[in-house]
């Protein structure tokens, strides 16, 4: 009996050691982890592990609003992606500016790109209460451009580098009242190169001249982008407006209806359907810029859209969206039919009846 208790006792001390051991391995390991991430934060290199680390917000992270270097910016036309809204931003690196040469904007080595994801709780309220689901960065790294995605925590406090990217259920409210239910999409790392492709290098989207030559409120009035951009000496190299291309906003229905049609497909398509993009051998070009019909996919049979075409012909049957490949495609959301590929979850309901008219205008 007393030899049965000692045992146990024995036991019972012995379990009591490999607990107090293994919570003691669990907190070194944790402690080894945090400060091995604060060496990492510290060190000046990206990408960091917090979006709040590299400082580009000042006051509460949520509230976005920009330190000092850091610029807010808006492209005339937004790419769509499942009706999130986006606050875009760009970093410059001290005394650093960016070039403008032939059209083209050329960043210095650590410009950083920041784009904001987030859906209001009520989009008739755009301005109340907001869940942020990610921040998209691009950096000018020494190795090119690269693309880290951060998903916001559920206390939107702060976001985490997740390179795998993932998925979240977002609910809110829409325009007309009604409650609509979304699975957003976060794209992994690699496949940002999907978009961000020009001639196979990682590139963006959003900071073009065209894109940025129109006039944007930056608290004091209206002024064109650029020319903030100059003043502030951020930019070198652009003077006149009416000296570069503008885009305008395809949402804007006063504008006439080609160059709103045209806008939308330059944002939305023209990172691939481009001489430098990824489906440059479709031979459908969707620039702001594209007036040869058959670039534009007018009477046009697909290169190889398989099962994409569906029973349709021609990429755009002029004065017949309804046989038109284009408009099918985008009103899809079928694995191999669907346009863009990656981006969205949902049909862009307003692009695809922007598409439809524009090609029911055309004569036959």
């Amino acid at each position: 009996m007393q030899k049965t208790s000692l045992v146990w006792v024995f036991n019972l001390i012995l379990g009591f050691s490999l607990v107090v051991f293994a919570c003691q391995k669990q907190t070194e390991e944790l402690n080894s982890s945090t400060e091995k991430l604060a060496e990492e934060e510290a060190d000046g290199m990206y990408p960091y592990k917090r979006l709040s680390s590299y400082g580009f917000f000042k006051g509460q992270l949520n509230q976005l609003q920009p330190a000092p270097n850091v610029l807010l910016y808006q492209p005339a036309s937004s790419l769509f992606t499942d009706y999130a809204l986006k606050t875009r931003f760009i970093f410059f690196p001290e005394g650093e500016k960016a070039q403008l040469v032939a059209n083209e904007l050329e960043f210095p080595e650590g410009t950083v790109i920041i784009k904001n994801f987030y859906y209001p709780i009520d989009f008739r309220d755009p301005d109340g209460d907001r869940r942020i689901i990610e921040t998209r960065l691009m950096v000018n790294s020494s190795k090119g451009w690269e693309a880290f995605p951060y998903i916001w925590n559920e206390s939107q406090t702060d976001a985490v580098l997740k390179v795998v990217g993932g998925q979240t259920e977002v609910r809110f409210v829409d325009y007309s009242g009604k409650d609509q239910v979304i699975n957003y999409l976060i794209p992994n790392k690699n496949q940002c190169k999907t978009c961000h492709n020009k001639s196979e290098e990682m590139a963006p989207i959003g900071v073009k001249v065209k894109h940025l030559n129109n006039d944007l409120d930056f608290g004091s009035g209206k002024i064109n982008q650029l020319t903030h951009w100059t003043s502030l000496d951020k930019l070198e190299g652009f003077e006149e407006k009416s000296d570069h291309p503008a885009m305008i906003n395809y949402e804007d229905s006063t504008l006439p209806l080609n160059d709103r049609a045209m806008a939308y497909l330059d944002i939305n398509c023209a990172h691939c359907h481009s001489a430098e993009g990824p489906a440059s051998t479709s031979g459908l070009f969707l620039t702001y810029d594209q007036t040869d019909p058959m670039k534009l996919g007018v009477n046009k049979t697909p290169v190889a859209a398989g099962i994409g075409a569906g029973k349709f012909k021609f990429d755009v049957a002029p004065g017949n969206a309804d046989e038109s490949i284009m408009t099918h495609r985008m009103n899809s959301n079928q694995v191999g039919v669907a346009m863009p590929e990656l981006g969205r979850t949902t049909i862009h309901k307003e692009g695809v009846a922007l598409i439809r008219d524009w090609i029911n205008s055309m004569k036959p």
